[in-house]
């Protein structure tokens, strides 16, 4: 079961709705859901989907294809996406769509900047160092290349 692919989209919604679910929590029972609170909360939360995507994408690029994992992990992010602005308001006694559409569709945004973000820091931060899939696969092309014996022409 493990090794089906919905299993790792649905587990990596799970996490970063799980993210959400605990900072809202927090907030909520924590600080007596104060404006401070909650706008630091919202930070916290989404610079911990950013890295949460970036550690992910730094890992998995290192083992598969940039067109095996990227899919996966922008599924579990839109899963995420979705639990969080659809389901994780009620968990802070509110309602998705109580403070307007503007607000709703204002942390879409934000959470779509911040996995795109995090995301793209953590497969460059692997292409950098040389050890996303692609560079390691040209590295040992080209060492197989120039360890080959020189074919000897005769005339």
């Amino acid at each position: 079961m493990r090794q089906q692919r919905w299993f790792r989209i649905t587990v990596l919604a799970v996490a970063l709705f799980a993210i959400n679910a605990v900072t809202r929590l927090v907030v909520r029972f924590g600080f007596d859901s104060s404006d401070t609170a909650q706008t630091r909360g919202s930070i916290v939360m989404f610079g911990l989907v950013a890295v949460t995507l970036g550690i992910l994408a730094f890992t998995w690029s290192r083992r598969r294809r940039l067109t095996d994992w990227l899919p996966d992990l922008g599924g579990g992010a839109l899963g995420g996406m979705l639990l969080t602005v659809l389901v994780g308001p009620f968990l802070s006694a509110s309602r998705p769509l109580a403070n307007g559409a503007g607000d709703f569709f204002a942390q879409i945004w934000l959470y779509a900047a911040c996995a795109i973000v995090g995301t793209l820091l953590g497969y460059w931060t692997a292409v950098l160092l040389g050890l996303d899939f692609r560079s390691r696969s040209l590295k040992a092309y080209s060492e197989r290349r120039t360890t080959r014996p020189r074919k000897i022409v005769r005339r």
